[in-house]
């Protein structure tokens, strides 16, 4: 089934408007970077007055969280937002050196690492594997997964998505193979849009996109509880892990993520409403994203490789990457230290 623009154009519009502007920019393949305030300062012996890190962002959802819990307030360093809808073009935008940090999905951050592997994991965010699945309108003739053979099924958002890895774990759970459906690869925004307009019959996708279209009245096939990691990364970019002024900024950054987290975690309803009101999500939509987020964050660690190196394996070995990755090469556990 071939979708185009002119299918789905209204309904795309739709879904543009309620991701809110800064998701709009990042579908039309532009860079949304909102300057914010920074101070002069130093901490201990490096003098951060003079950096200036872009983080990037997926579809709001860090920055909400940021705002939320005003973390980052008072920085000794510029910085400034730069977000995507997904992951592939947030990473494309790393690799070119337009962003320092990125947070995204397990299998996500793989993928980017065959691109260019100089970027660095330096931090783990732990949430759950009901933050996607496998989508079908609300009155589909579709039951179970099995019931996708000879089906085509459209993937959020390029190869190497948590949502392609999730998909073949639920095939492979129902007995099926890849070989058994068609797979396209949409950017989320587009497909939310398509699923929206009827032009998309099944759909694998994360939130938030997730949680509003199944507000909404779609079906879940199957979740990635039992698939996915349910662990997210952040990386930042070979040259800012090499500059010994950003990674101290970095070590600031994601220290003051970890008190969003906990904060979030403290104050759920509170969060919900002003990530509502940030990403003009739908309130009960978004207190249902919210409470799965990944919000409990640490410095990446050796467990935390380790599960990853799992997940690496499998990717490869089910053709999802088209090479090994080594983990423990593309991880910096010495940014504390450093």
């Amino acid at each position: 089934m071939a979708v185009s623009d002119s299918d789905f154009l209204p309904a795309r519009r739709r879904a543009l408007r309620l991701f809110g502007a800064a998701p709009v920019a990042a579908a039309f393949g532009a860079l949304s970077i909102d300057a914010a305030h920074a101070a002069s300062a130093t901490t201990n012996t490096q003098d951060l007055a003079s950096v200036t890190l872009v983080l990037g962002d997926q579809a709001g959802g860090t920055r909400a969280l940021v705002e939320a819990a005003k973390v980052l307030d008072g920085t000794p360093y510029a910085f400034r937002w730069a977000n995507f809808q997904g992951a592939a073009p947030l990473f494309e935008a790393q690799r070119s050196g337009a962003v320092d940090l990125a947070p995204a999905g397990d299998l996500p951050v793989l993928a980017a690492a065959v691109g260019d592997p100089t970027l660095k994991i330096v931090a783990t965010r732990v949430g759950s594997g009901k933050q996607l699945g496998i989508l079908v309108p609300e009155h589909s003739t579709l039951r179970r997964v099995a019931d996708l053979k000879g089906r085509t099924v459209f993937i959020s958002s390029a190869r190497g998505s948590i949502s392609q890895f999730q998909l073949y774990g639920a095939l492979t759970e129902a007995g099926l193979t890849r070989n058994d459906v068609n797979v396209r690869f949409v950017l989320p925004v587009d497909a939310f849009a398509a699923f929206a307009s009827g032009a998309i019959e099944v759909w694998a996708t994360f939130d938030p996109y997730y949680g509003i279209a199944v507000q909404r009245g779609a079906r879940v096939l199957r979740d990635g509880t039992g698939i996915n990691s349910g662990l997210g990364f952040i990386t930042a970019s070979g040259a800012a892990a090499a500059d010994p002024h950003k990674r101290a900024a970095i070590v600031d950054v994601l220290r003051r993520l970890q008190r969003a987290g906990d904060w979030a975690l403290a104050n759920p309803d509170a969060y919900a409403q002003i990530y509502a009101s940030l990403t003009r999500a739908p309130l009960e939509a978004a207190k249902q994203i919210t409470a799965r987020a990944s919000l409990r964050q640490h410095f990446v660690g050796n467990a935390d490789i380790a599960t990853l190196q799992k997940v690496a394996d499998s990717a490869y070995r089910d053709a999802i990457l088209p090479r090994r990755i080594d983990v423990q090469a593309i991880s910096d556990t010495q940014l504390v230290a450093g």
